[in-house]
């Protein structure tokens, strides 16, 4: 995979920050989205480090326009893309009817919308080529959904059916399409969430877990395709 270009929404922390050290240490050249500049320019010294290419767009995902001025930045800067990790997402949880309109629908915006807009301005280029890999992250919260995660589950559930569809479309152009719907993670969304902690190493998936799947995914044969993995803890 070295010299491989990848693009990973949310990569300055947690989930998308542990992938981006994973592909750098095999060689990949990365660019990492998010809205947090401060926290991207460090993931970028970081990685770096490995002795490959990192570069980074601030943009919110939820924005059609800023991701299209950030996606066109990023091919500028990296001269073409193979893969895209579609990993940025928010959550909250609430009842359904405390949880307020507006932020039932930002979850939903970020969540889908975010990850239709992003994939929407990088498929082009990988059709273009005729290969490429496009990995979404949904949860186990898209496959059963649980009291107060109405919003969450929701907004996971329609991407695993986006991405199910899109991969029965592009397998054509040789595009590989995988849903991953990993179990609690200790990622920085989840502690901010209470639903997971720092010490909790032994007893909760780690972000370089979930790393580890994605790269163990691509280094397939191109023939083969991880079509969606779910990953969980072994301590129930």
């Amino acid at each position: 995979m070295k010299n491989k270009k990848a693009i990973i929404t949310g990569g300055g922390r947690g989930l998308g920050k542990a992938t981006a050290i994973a592909f750098a240490k095999e060689g990949i050249d990365v660019a990492i989205t998010g809205r947090n500049e401060a926290v991207l320019k460090e993931t970028v010294s970081e990685l770096e480090t490995y002795g490959v290419k990192a570069t980074y767009s601030v943009f919110d995902v939820g924005n059609y326009e800023a991701v299209k001025t950030g996606i066109k930045s990023i091919i500028d800067t990296l001269g073409t893309v193979d893969i895209l990790v579609n990993n940025a997402g928010i959550a909250a949880f609430g009842t359904f009817n405390d949880m307020p309109v507006e932020q039932w629908s930002q979850i939903m915006q970020t969540n889908v919308m975010g990850m239709y807009y992003v994939t929407k301005e990088v498929l082009p280029y990988l059709i273009e080529k005729n290969e490429g890999d496009i990995i979404n992250v949904s949860s186990t919260a898209g496959l059963s959904g649980n009291a107060t995660t109405s919003a969450y589950s929701a907004s996971k559930f329609a991407v695993i059916g986006l991405s199910e569809s899109l991969m029965k479309e592009v397998r054509k152009n040789n595009i590989r399409v995988c849903t991953l719907t990993p179990s609690t993670i200790a990622s920085d969304m989840s502690i901010d969430l209470g639903i997971a902690t720092k010490d909790s190493e032994d007893s909760v998936l780690q972000p370089e877990d979930f790393a580890e799947l994605i790269v163990a995914g691509l280094k397939l044969p191109r023939r083969a395709m991880l079509k969606s993995a779910a990953l969980w803890s072994t301590n129930p």
